[in-house]
């Protein structure tokens, strides 16, 4: 145990302890060069137990996991600490109460209340769901794992036994969960992410009745215990704690719709909607009766215009376009992935912005479509490959839903397709450009995985060969902004993109002998770039005072890992 008082690597002053686990203490630190409170969580290495080894291999992934997470409502690891002894993890400080706290001291809690905090974690279960190379399963959703903070965000705590879901896996390696929040599965299979919604379910469960699933009680729905809550909410947690996997919400999206809506799933609601269509239906089938008895003449005529190329990419129906009229790739100015490219990179530095939804279409269209395209017109494929590449890699944005990484790693299979599908050698106009991006996709998904066994970190001269690159694409982005303002948008979201690939390496930087004043005169040259822009665009000028405000922070931990 660590005394208080005593100072970690120089700058970490132990204040007090504030949580303790089996092999764990969690203590309140003061940074004394960035005059910051910090958690640290000291993990003994060697104790006594039979399961010592587990334990530590499981607190290291939890560090291992985080430090490549970036979510609101996820806690950020910020230092490790290996001493041989004693590992330290710095991560971020928590202020609140736990919800089983909340729960013990003022009872079952508001339905509102537990609806919304559902929905807050649930957006994080399903950004951990949803990152690359594969699924986290968080595995030990619980009211003690949820923090409340004063301002009424929560934060989701002790990743202690999340995992990455493989599939090929037929079951967990160790039984690990609390027992009546863990869903069946937890111990005669695998988890998976439907596994984290059960254990949700039982939470809500818990928090609205104050029934503990730890005492071994068999599940009641919520009604039957409180009769004033809503049909709705019962409804949303008997599908969440279904037996079987396949029976409950199969992603969280789907479980968050029924939480902002539920009362259309209600049996009141249904009936209601049954009646409305059958007061539709007699003039709905008198009008289909017209129209195949010629009275539809005019109808038909529509329809008819409705499908015609034009119509089709002026309606947004690209899809429709390029399935329909492969003939019109002849022809630049009607040619489909044009104009689809044309409207969503307009569209992104917008207030609307360019979504994950909007990328999925797109990724939709062009993965379903793009041989026809490869066939006749390789340059145009290419080209294609690198603009879905840099729109999904610069402006998707940056929503708590997903972060550098997964953008990386989805931009990445663009940039590479083109390689392996028309070779290294095959020229078109942007491929300088591509290959620079890919480069950096490269690099962020080897670091992502730099803390698994099997991936070694970047070398000292790949370092440099990202710095190198990071300044060359700067300057291809400061080009494009001569020829089309709107560029400024992608210059400032690479450079905030950058930032953060400096800040979150820099112990790697200093380990392989980058001289700091190189990795200085590079933010420097960003920071002085970002602040000369002069955006007319509400978010864009958001995205450069973000990128401005960020400077001092990046320069402040620049100052404490080199000295």
């Amino acid at each position: 145990m660590t005394e208080i008082g005593t100072i970690i690597d120089g700058k970490y002053e132990i204040l007090k302890e504030i949580g303790r686990g089996g092999m764990s203490t969690v203590y309140l630190a003061m940074d004394s060069h960035l005059n910051k409170q910090w958690a640290v969580k000291e993990i003994r290495k060697k104790g006594t137990g039979a399961n010592d080894e587990i334990v530590v291999n499981s607190l290291l992934a939890e560090a291992n996991l985080m430090k490549r997470l970036d979510h609101p409502a996820l806690p950020r690891i910020v230092d490790i600490i290996d001493n041989g002894i004693t590992i330290y993890v710095v991560m971020d400080y928590i202020e609140g109460e736990s919800l089983d706290k909340i729960l013990k001291e003022y009872g079952v809690q508001d339905e509102e209340k537990v609806i919304e905090w559902a929905k807050q974690i649930c957006d994080a279960l399903s950004y951990l769901h949803s990152q690359k190379p594969r699924p986290i399963v968080y595995r030990d959703m619980k009211p003690a794992n949820i923090m409340l903070k004063p301002e009424g965000n929560i934060k989701i705590i002790d990743f202690g036994i999340a995992r990455e879901y493989k599939e090929q896996n037929l079951a967990d390696t160790k039984v690990l969960g609390t027992r009546g929040f863990a869903p069946p599965e937890a111990y005669n299979g695998q988890t998976t992410p439907r596994s984290d919604i059960y254990s949700l379910g039982m939470t809500m469960h818990n928090l609205l009745t104050g029934v503990d699933p730890r005492m071994g009680d068999g599940y009641v729905p919520v009604r039957q215990i409180n009769p004033n809550l809503s049909e709705g909410i019962e409804l949303i947690i008997d599908k969440c704690v279904q037996p079987a996997e396949e029976n409950r919400y199969q992603s969280c999206a789907d479980l968050i719709y029924d939480l902002e809506h539920p009362d259309l799933i209600t049996s009141g609601y249904k009936k209601k909607q049954k009646r409305k269509v059958i007061a539709t239906a007699i003039p709905l089938v008198l009008s289909i009766i017209m129209a195949f008895s010629g009275i539809g003449t005019a109808v038909a005529g529509s329809v008819t215009k409705k499908g015609s190329y034009d119509t089709c990419v002026n309606e947004g129906r690209y899809e429709e376009a390029i399935a329909k009229y492969p003939d019109k790739y002849d022809d630049e100015d009607y040619n489909a992935y044009e104009k689809m490219l044309q409207h969503y990179e307009k569209k992104a530095t917008t207030s609307e912005g360019f979504t994950w939804e909007d990328y999925e279409k797109v990724k939709g269209i062009w993965l379903n479509y793009r041989p026809k395209l490869k066939q006749t017109h390789a340059d145009k494929y290419a080209e294609v490959n690198y603009r879905i590449g840099k729109l999904c890699l610069l402006y998707l944005r940056r929503n708590g839903q997903k972060d550098d990484v997964t953008r990386c790693m989805e931009a990445k299979d663009f940039f590479e397709d083109t390689k392996k599908t028309l070779g290294e050698n095959f020229n078109y106009d942007d491929k300088t450009k591509a290959d620079r991006y890919y480069e950096l996709c490269e690099y962020q998904t080897k670091m992502a995985n730099s803390g698994d066994l099997e991936t070694v970190a970047p070398t000292s001269e790949e370092n440099k060969r990202i710095l190198s690159n990071i300044e060359e694409t700067l300057v291809d982005l400061e080009a494009e902004i001569k020829e089309d303002p709107n560029s400024q948008y992608a210059l400032l979201a690479y450079s905030r993109m950058a930032f953060d690939l400096l800040n979150d390496n820099l112990e790697y930087f200093k380990m392989t002998k980058i001289e700091k004043q190189e990795v200085l005169d590079l933010a420097n040259k960003m920071y002085t770039l970002c602040e000369e822009q002069d955006p007319k665009k509400e978010e864009t000028i958001k995205l450069r005072n973000s990128v401005v405000k960020y400077y001092p922070t990046f320069k402040s931990r620049l100052d404490v890992v080199y000295r």
